[in-house]
């Protein structure tokens, strides 16, 4: 039996050359041209490894691009984003650079260096003179970052006829497999009172900020963590003046359950917020954005499966999960056997200190590669 180990081994420094060029195309969500360009490379280096790759065009978002090698259903469905939470600029502030066996630079952990392990592990089958077991479709999107508006039907359509979905998201720094991720909740709340002076008709005014003031007490306390529940008001605006009583005021809401009945719960509790102040009016908008991957069958089996797999390669893979999400909550919400987290393993996405341990560059595009084949 061929020694994928190995082989990938070899080829670690040309998956770092493959890391840097990928990182050095930035590519914020919000950007079209410049998800473009790195969806047109990755393409581009897709074809070299034999694969059909197909443009789905987008207007405000980069275009999406469907790879695949072999045709029919009941194959793998392999996920990777290429966009980034990264404004165009920021690698002059943080260049790419490597420091002993870690690789920084912004988007290499998430979820560029993903892309590198797909690219590599079909690059090596196919000079490996080895086939997949059943048909391979890739989907590159470009909006994973901003909630996959425009990709996740093409997701559940491409779920739809596939066997097993593959969800080549980062690893967590002990390398674990993900079998459950929270659910998502989006909520922008907004209070409405009456402006009034704020020195000469006090009386008469209604402090929207203070209306919100009480809301945000009440919704932090809706943080439940023996339930796995969390709620974070992460951004507030409000008023006009220092001598005006404000007349509105906004709060926007991050929710995180982990299964789709709490998720139903905390909508109904966040829908049900009144007003404290007389004369103060609420509206809710928004609502549940990404299903939960609840622990299960659909993510247990397919683990099972990627640990015997892992175990002939000599591996020892461990399940884990997340808090947050993926598109593969889609898919596993669809009931489709879903497996997350086999991109490379590091830490710090959506940080400054964002990283890859560049060891498991090699180390994931092997058990990807097995997953393909032995599957």
């Amino acid at each position: 039996m061929i020694d994928l180990r190995t082989h990938f081994s070899k080829r670690t420094e040309e998956m770092l050359d493959l890391l840097r060029r990928l990182v050095e195309i930035e590519s914020p969500s919000t950007d079209k041209a410049a998800t473009d360009r790195i969806g047109r490379f990755v393409a581009d280096r897709a074809r070299e490894a034999g694969a059909q790759a197909t443009a789905v065009p987008q207007e405000r978002y980069g275009d999406h691009w469907l790879v695949r090698w072999g045709e029919g259903e009941g194959g793998f469905l392999l996920l990777c984003h290429l966009d980034t939470v990264w404004p165009v600029g920021t690698l002059k502030e943080r260049p790419w650079r490597v420091e002993g066996d870690r690789a920084f630079g912004p988007g290499c952990y998430d979820d560029k260096g993903s892309a590198v392990v797909i690219l590599t592990a079909l690059m090596g089958l196919r000079d490996l003179g080895l086939r997949p077991s059943r048909p391979v479709t890739v989907l590159f999107n470009t909006d994973e970052e901003v909630g996959s508006r425009s990709s996740r039907p093409i997701i559940e359509a491409e779920a739809a006829r596939a066997a097993v979905v593959l969800c080549v998201e980062p690893a967590r720094p002990d390398g674990s497999l993900k079998v459950w991720r929270k659910g998502t909740g989006q909520y922008v709340i907004t209070a409405l009172g009456r402006a009034a002076h704020a020195g000469a008709d006090h009386e008469r005014g209604i402090n929207a900020v203070e209306e919100l003031a009480h809301q945000v007490l009440r919704l932090q306390r809706m943080t439940d963590y023996e339930r796995g529940t969390t709620v974070n008001v992460g951004w507030i605006q409000g008023g006009t003046r220092t001598n005006i009583v404000p007349d509105r005021a906004q709060i926007r809401v991050d929710v995180r359950v982990r299964t789709r009945a709490e998720g139903e719960r905390m909508d109904a509790a966040i829908r049900g917020l009144r007003p404290v102040l007389p004369g103060a009016r609420l509206t809710v908008e928004g609502g549940p954005s990404r299903p939960p991957m609840e622990e299960g069958p659909v993510t247990l089996e397919p683990f099972r499966r990627a640990r015997e797999i892992g175990a002939e390669l000599g591996m020892t893979l461990i399940a884990g999960g997340s808090g947050g999400a993926s598109d593969g909550n889609f898919t596993a919400a669809l009931g489709i056997p879903t497996l997350d987290g086999l991109g490379p393993i590091g830490d710090g996405a959506h940080s400054v200190d964002e990283y890859v341990l560049i060891p498991s560059l090699p180390e994931r595009a092997a058990l990807l590669a097995a997953l393909l084949t032995r599957w």
